[in-house]
C-alpha cells in the first residue's frame, strides 16, 4: 500500500484510476498491480534470498504461488546441490 499524502496510515487515495491511466497510456492489458509481487519473488529467489524472509507468508505452500523460477536459477540450484553432494 502506497502511504497517503497526508502522512496518516490510508490507502493513497485514486490510486486504481492513476494504476488504469498509466496502464492504458502504456497499451498494458490484463495485468494487475498485485502481479508485480509475483515478478518480484522470482527476482529475488533467481538471487539466492530466501523467500519466506522477504514476502513474510506463514507457509512455504504459499510462497510457491509467487515465485516463478527461470530455467537459468533452476539449473543453477541443480549444479549447485550435484556440486555440494559430490554426486
Amino acid at each position: 500500500m502506497f502511504p497517503a499524502l497526508n502522512g496518516l496510515d490510508e490507502p493513497y487515495p485514486h490510486f486504481d484510476s492513476y494504476w488504469h491511466e498509466v496502464l492504458k497510456a502504456a497499451g498494458i492489458e490484463d495485468f494487475r498491480f498485485h502481479d508485480l509481487r509475483h515478478t518480484c519473488a522470482s527476482f529475488v529467489v533467481g538471487q539466492g534470498a530466501s523467500l519466506l524472509d522477504v514476502l513474510g507468508h506463514r507457509t512455504m505452500q504459499m510462497t510457491m504461488r509467487y515465485t516463478h523460477l527461470t530455467q537459468t536459477h533452476k539449473v543453477a540450484a541443480s549444479e549447485k546441490m550435484v556440486k555440494e553432494r559430490s554426486l
